[in-house]
């Protein structure tokens, strides 16, 4: 229960509320909790054309000009006028509020700003940017409703969370209109030179007093205001004010799907209320989990708990009830007698629905060859008998719930039932299927009046709704990214898809860069200068210091060196570029860092995580130049043992940047025996022991295929596709940083036990290696041994097949498929044992060396420096939860890269097969029923064969006890075999895939 009381401060300027909580502890005490909230009765308006607020000072004195324009802009229906915006219109509507031809002088009150940045921290910080001071064209800003005395409102009892935050969005309408008739001086003129922008001009107007305008969708909310007296309009009324409403509407989020369907019968079930769900996850008869989407099967899910071992089957759509790929959702197991085996067969959404139109809404869920797919399923889990078939079923269960929707913007096109027949000259509206690139989404139903401009067009659409009536979510177009296949649309599409934000940097940030630019340098003489923090530097500048990276690289993170000491032992050092001297916390510039949480590495493109200024020049340890580092310092034994660690701030001039490859060539060439390259050879020696002593403590060797595409240097445009070498040098580079990151880990874990940033891998269950071991087990009779990393990793050293090299390395990328993902944590959030990483087999790691590419990296940097004394740490590192919300946020954004990395790879590799049909060695790494999947090697590459493609379907027959797939070719119907681990050569080829729109591999059997 909680009491909400104000009263007068002392000062008479503000008064201060009061919230009194009881909260009872697990025993069942109670204890009385009381927050004061100081209210204030000075934060200003911020409009231009108020006479009586002050605006706030900044910190040299100076005051902060007005946001809101003294004559903000008009349209066709009503004068000069400020918007206010609800959360709902801030969430679903923000391309609109970006739009450079509608919403000027808009108010974005406080509570909304807090909702949205707990619902979507993408669109909180696009909303965010458009609030900066320096976004002087769109004047958007932020009221702060809640420590106002006059528009702080207090929760009333029986009154929901919701309709208190509508309350106080309807106060804060309610108190600019009355303030501006108060504030506003109507007798003073304007010139159209304030207007316009036209000094020529002599005309002058009268100030008028803004009205205010909400802008709410709910229903509710207006119908409340208008009674307040309040002028609210729902965002498609306000639209159709401009002389481009029309163009506007097409951007809108839709709210006539209910009207235009009413009468609907419902075809899903529908979700259990919150305090049900809650009561069941307590008690055990309810399951909460995140829900995957098959990306071979659009009808089936699974959703890991605690409670089982293995997923949980969700399959139908009627058990799916309108989930979606990613959404934390709430299951019902169903009876026993309807647990399954995991589908076998590869069913894809658009195959099956090519007869459904948009318009017409059917009234069951599953289509007839959907529940002829699903039937097919049935009949073979009923087929499998025996303590094999047993072993593989797996619980099933139904969504009767969803905590979090993971809703997020969709890159897709055109349906061709949508698209066929359109006229360019057709404008009428009409309800379309939008096909997501993803094919873990379902069709997006979106309405249009542009069907003619989007057609063949790759576009972003947002999904409104998915009500209980409706097979398909409805939404609505936000814009089109040009032609499919053409580079910049196929590039913006994966950026997208992949949430990346690519956004030029905001002026607000680039104002936190030194402002000498690129003409900064570090002090020369560290010993006069007046600066305490400078001074405690060790100036490392007389060491032989290099790095060694990828060719073409310009943000440098690390450099080494390494030399013989007196005793006979090495000194050896990891210096890594100083960020944190640049990016100050709870600054724009590391607000954005932190969002961006990662760069992105595209093949023709690299997205930056902080200005170029800073990656690539004033933070990149160039050579020749001093820069600042933070330097990780080690005495080891010429065996490679560590006698004693170092860590300080320090100052460094590389000596040269090499190449990987470079760097070998100068390590292998004899006729060199300078210092620099005696130095580089020490730590590739040291570097062999240390791996050495990795692999012995249990350390994984996994694998992936790696390919680099070419570019010409000039258009970017794709030349060859060629696997990644790996020398020496390479090894040598990641031995060092492990070493590095496992040295910091330690350091700051030992300062800060509850708040240092570290990175777990956890110990994969056995039940995600079941099948991979089964295969090998029939196929091959090996086995992968789980006990520890140290009997994993030995047991796949032991895969090995005389008759195929590559066969090792195809366990191995299996095996890597197996793994948990990595994730970053604060350290209160696990037990020590807990904080092992498998793969590494370190007891404790972080990530340090990459700063200028990961923000964890720099928090790690901020604890280390706060660890050995340099400066004091910012309370946001130390505040365990506001780290996990930093962990959460640099997790996704890590995956988010990988993913579209890899897209990037794969767009690439199909341009350059595009007018290319070459023969190539593959590998089959899964069998269905109908169809086959297939890598290959050398583009690192897979693709489906659908069964119509191996042979004659109606001679098919799957095992699977034996993972083999038998059928009959078509012309001589010769039986083929085609079973999991068989090397097969293969047509590979580019073609556009007609259900994505977008280029992709295709294969075809040699005959």
């Amino acid at each position: 229960m909680a009491v909400a009381t104000k009263r007068q401060s002392s000062s008479g300027r503000g008064s201060i509320a009061h919230k009194v909580f009881v909260r009872s502890s697990k025993a069942g005490n109670a204890s009385k909790i009381v927050r004061e909230q100081y209210l204030r009765s000075d934060i200003p308006c911020s409009s231009e054309a108020c006479s009586v607020c002050i605006p706030p000072q900044n910190a040299d004195g100076t005051f902060r000009p007005p946001v809101l324009a003294k004559i903000p802009n008009s349209n066709k229906q009503r004068g000069p006028h400020y918007v206010v915006v609800d959360t709902n219109i801030a969430l679903k509507a923000i391309d609109l509020l970006e739009h450079k031809s509608i919403f000027y002088d808009v108010i974005i009150p406080q509570i909304v700003l807090e909702e949205v940045r707990n619902r979507s921290l993408p669109v909180y910080n696009r909303l965010r940017n458009l609030t900066k001071a320096s976004d002087d064209e769109k004047r958007f800003y932020v009221f702060h409703n809640e420590f106002h005395q006059d528009t702080h409102v207090t929760r009333n009892k029986n009154e929901s969370i919701n309709d208190r935050n509508d309350r106080a969005i309807r106060q804060t309408s309610k108190w600019y209109q009355d303030h501006l008739k108060k504030t506003v001086d109507t007798r003073q003129n304007i010139s159209s030179m304030d207007v316009d922008g036209d000094s020529s001009s002599s005309s002058a107007k009268m100030v008028v007093v803004p009205q205010i305008v909400l802008i709410s969708d709910d229903r509710d909310n207006r119908t409340k205001a208008e009674a307040e007296g309040i002028t609210a309009l729902s965002l498609r009324s306000y639209l159709k004010e401009f002389p481009n409403g029309d163009d506007l509407l097409d951007l809108a989020p839709s709210d006539d799907w209910t009207a235009t369907s009413s009468g609907l019968a419902a075809i899903y079930p529908s979700f259990y209320p919150m305090s049900r769900l809650l009561g069941g996850i307590k008690n055990g008869t309810l399951h909460q989990g995140i829900l995957s989407i098959s990306q071979f099967n659009f009808l089936e899910g699974s959703v890991r708990t605690q409670a089982y071992p293995k997923p949980i089957l969700v399959l139908g759509r009627e058990n799916l009830n309108r989930g979606f790929n990613g959404d934390v959702v709430v299951v019902e197991l169903l009876p026993k007698s309807q647990w399954k085996i995991p589908s076998s067969s590869i069913i894809e959404e658009e195959e099956l629905g090519k007869t459904e139109g948009a318009d017409n809404e059917s009234e069951t869920i599953e289509t007839d060859e959907e529940r002829k797919a699903l039937a097919e399923e049935a009949l073979k889990a009923q087929h499998q008998q025996g303590e094999s078939a047993a072993s593989k079923v797996q619980p099933t269960a139904r969504i009767v719930g969803i905590i979090k929707r993971n809703w997020r913007f969709y890159v897709g096109h055109v349906s061709a039932q949508s698209a066929a027949g359109v006229s360019s000259s057709d404008n009428s509206q009409k309800s379309i299927f939008v096909v997501p690139l993803d094919k873990c989404i379902p069709r997006i139903r979106i309405k249009t009046r542009k069907l003619g401009e989007l057609v063949n067009k790759r576009i972003v659409v947002s999904i409104d709704d998915w009500p209980i009536h409706s097979r398909h979510p409805e939404g609505h177009f936000i814009r089109s990214l040009g032609e499919i296949e053409s580079k910049e649309a196929e590039t913006e599409a994966l950026l997208l898809e992949h949430d990346v934000e690519y956004r030029p940097f905001p002026k607000s940030v680039l104002n936190c860069l030194p402002p000498e630019g690129h003409d900064w340098k570090v002090p020369e003489n560290i010993e006069s200068t007046t600066d305490e923090q400078l001074k405690k530097r060790r100036d490392l500048r007389h060491l032989l210091v290099c790095s060694i990276d990828p060719p073409n690289c310009q943000d440098i993170d690390d450099a080494l060196h390494a030399h013989v000491l007196p005793n006979g032992n090495y000194e050896v050092g990891v210096h890594i570029a100083d960020v944190t001297h640049f990016v100050k916390p709870n600054t724009p510039l590391d607000d954005e860092g932190a969002s961006r949480g990662t760069s992105v590495y595209l093949v023709d493109k690299r997205i930056d995580m902080l200005p170029m200024l800073l990656g690539t020049d004033l933070c990149s340890l160039k050579p020749y130049v001093d820069r600042f580092s933070f330097s990780v310092l080690w005495e080891m034994t010429p065996q490679g043992e560590i006698v004693n660690t170092e860590f300080t701030k320090s100052i460094i001039r590389s000596r040269e940047a090499f190449e990987y490859g470079q760097a070998q060539a100068r390590i292998d060439d004899e006729s060199q025996n300078d210092d620099l390259t005696k130095g580089m050879r020490i730590l590739l020696d040291l570097s062999k022991k240390l791996k050495k002593g990795r692999m012995d403590a249990g350390a994984l060797n996994l694998s992936s295929p790696e390919v680099k595409v070419n570019t010409e240097s000039e258009t970017s445009d794709p030349g060859n596709v060629e696997i990644k070498k790996l020398l020496d040098t390479n090894s040598l580079v990641e031995e060092f940083m492990l070493l590095a990151n496992i040295s910091v880990a330690k350091k700051i874990y030992e300062s800060y036990p509850q708040t240092a940033m570290l990175r777990r891998h956890g110990a994969p269950p056995a039940t995600n290696f079941e099948i991979l071991n089964d295969q090998l087990r029939i196929k091959k009779g090996m086995s992968i041994d789980l006990e520890s990393s140290k009997t994993l990793a030995d047991s796949l050293d032991k895969c090995v097949d005389p008759e195929e090299p590559f066969f090792n390395n195809l366990v191995r990328i299996m095996a890597t498929r197996c793994m948990l993902a990595a994730e970053y944590f604060p350290s209160g959030e696990y037990g020590y044992p807990e904080f092992r990483h498998y793969g590494l087999a370190s007891e404790i790691y972080t990530h340090f060396t990459s700063p200028i590419r990961r923000y964890a990296d720099v928090v790690a940097h901020r604890q280390l420096a706060g660890a050995i004394d340099y400066e004091s740490l910012h309370p946001s590192h130390r505040d365990r939860n506001k780290m996990e919300s930093i962990c959460r946020n640099i997790n996704k954004r890590h995956r988010n890269a990988q993913f579209a990395g890899r897209a990037s790879i794969e767009y690439y590799v199909g341009q350059v097969l595009k007018a290319d049909e070459s023969e190539q060695e593959g590998f089959i790494i899964k069998v269905f029923s109908n169809g086959i999947n297939i890598l290959v090697p050398k583009f690192g590459v897979e693709s489906l064969i659908h069964l119509e493609d191996l042979g004659d379907p109606e001679t098919a027959s799957y095992d699977e006890d034996t993972y083999t797939l038998h059928l009959q070719s078509k012309d001589d119907k010769k039986p083929i075999a085609l079973s999991i681990f068989d090397k097969v050569k293969v047509y590979v080829r580019s073609v556009k895939d007609e259900t994505s729109g977008k280029r992709k591999v295709h294969m075809s059997l040699r005959s």
